[in-house]
């Protein structure tokens, strides 16, 4: 049998081409945050996650140029060897004051960090929970653990506890997203926190869609006041920081463990000064100009009360990732495909990215986008909406 027969049987992506209804990778010939062109034409994108517009910041787009004049495209190395900036220094510093921890690590992709972090902390005879819903880069990290990975019901606070006493009195790490990057809901971490201090156990959160979002944009235990009672919080570089790379924060000795324990980090070329110095001038806005949060809030409630004043289903949402529920795969593709042609870009979600009964369009927005632009939006969608039967 040759391994690579499966890659020549036909596919779901076959079919979707064939039909006209593949929705990945979709080349952008131009992008300007709120509206980018494909094909020559000109779209307002609600599926992106640059929260605070900050990709076309002046003072950002030039601290990535400045810091490529200086130092060049890339480090050519791991953090371990040759591959070490004073820059990466100072961004982990930085981040971990913002965040209100003691010390930072900067990786160079939010994926590696879960990577790295999770299969570092948990080790042999050890367990790692974590929510159903949470990130597929936190699985892999679990995954690559040497430890017992379990998991638990979406914010079920009751199963959690079941599956923190099926785990006993071995070391424990709980995991879990702050903000749920499909249906845009918040992790409850009063509760998640009492169980662990209950039950003995350390909690980590990935706050991906939660820094420069909630908490005065310093993430989900800033937003319940518990920044002291979470013990890890991580985030990524390619949402509100408008860059690439990723940190995890906490404890001085935890985060110096992780340091030298994390093979994603330990053998990976470091973050390039370009996307280090983006962070950085990303993180001085988000303290120079907090009426981006707030605005960026009040577009989210606006929509959010605009699609369901028009009859959607946008499930849980409580930021500005507001799902528009439709539970039908053919349905959702066709519905995507003609946003698409009313010059609306959206992101289309199917199996198995979320169950089958429960596809979504995953709608999501920027500071930066405009009353008009937003007007258009629900517009568009409450007249596609009608026409293919989602409301």
């Amino acid at each position: 049998m040759d391994i690579f027969a499966k890659c020549y049987a036909p596919s779901r992506a076959d079919e979707a081409r064939t039909k006209g209804f593949y929705p990945y990778f979709i080349p952008l010939e131009d992008t300007e945050g709120t509206e980018v062109v494909i094909n020559g034409k000109r779209l307002i994108m609600i599926g992106s996650n640059n929260y605070l517009g900050l990709t076309t910041h002046p003072k950002v787009r030039e601290a990535a140029i400045d810091a490529i004049k200086r130092y060049g495209p890339s480090c050519t190395g791991s953090r371990f060897l040759n591959g070490n900036l004073e820059l990466h220094n100072q961004l982990e510093h930085d981040l971990a004051e913002y965040i209100g921890k003691e010390a930072g690590l900067v990786f160079s992709t939010g994926m590696s960090v879960n990577l790295g972090t999770i299969s570092a902390i948990v080790g042999r005879g050890e367990c790692v929970i974590a929510d159903l819903e949470d990130h597929a880069s936190i699985i892999d990290g679990c995954r690559l653990s040497f430890g017992e990975m379990r998991r638990f019901r979406h914010n079920d606070l009751a199963h959690l506890e079941e599956t923190l006493k099926v785990c006993g009195e071995r070391a424990k790490l709980v995991v879990v997203d702050g903000v749920f990057s499909m249906g845009g809901d918040i992790a409850p971490l009063p509760e998640i926190v009492t169980l662990c201090e209950r039950y003995g156990a350390r909690l980590m959160v990935d706050d991906a869609h939660s820094l420069g979002v909630l908490g005065g944009g310093r993430g989900t235990a800033a937003h319940f006041g518990l920044t002291d009672k979470v013990d890890l919080v991580m985030g990524t570089f390619s949402k509100s920081f408008a860059s690439l790379g990723g940190v995890i924060v906490g404890d001085a000795r935890v985060i110096d463990y992780i340091k030298h324990a994390a093979r994603a980090l330990i053998f990976s070329a470091s973050m390039p000064p370009s996307n280090v110095a983006a962070a950085a001038a990303a993180l001085q806005v988000m303290k120079d100009e907090p009426e981006r949060i707030e605005r960026l809030h009040q577009i989210a409630d606006y929509m959010r009360k605009g699609y369901q004043s028009l009859g959607f289903n946008t499930g849980n949402s409580q930021t500005p990732i507001i799902p528009i529920f439709i539970g039908d795969e053919i349905k959702t593709l066709i519905f995507w495909r003609a946003l698409q042609e009313a010059g609306i870009y959206v992101n289309p979600v199917l199996s198995p990215g979320v169950p089958a009964d429960q596809t979504l369009l995953r709608t999501s927005y920027m500071a930066t986008h405009t009353d008009a632009q937003l007007n258009r939006v629900l517009e568009t969608f409450a007249k596609v909406g009608k026409q293919v039967g989602v409301i």
